[in-house]
């Protein structure tokens, strides 16, 4: 899946639909937790190296995190 940027490099935010979301506070919330978000695995990443850490099993745990988050709101049937 291609993810959409805008020229920022920010994403488009969709909503389930694939409809982009057009709240100008939400997507500000959205981009504000985004680039907290990249800012401290930036930094986590930095002090693992500094550590000696194998830079690719950092990137591969990261991405393992991700994709254990879960949704605590699950779609309604």
């Amino acid at each position: 899946m291609v993810i959409k940027t805008q020229s920022d490099g920010l994403p488009v935010w969709l909503d389930p639909q694939g409809k982009p979301v057009s709240c100008l506070e939400k997507i500000k919330v959205l981009n504000e937790n985004l680039e907290e978000i990249r800012q401290l695995a930036q930094d986590a990443l930095e002090d693992a190296l500094l550590m000696g850490c194998d830079e690719t099993q950092f990137r591969r745990v990261l991405d393992e995190l991700v994709h254990s988050l879960e949704n605590p709101y699950p779609a309604k049937k």
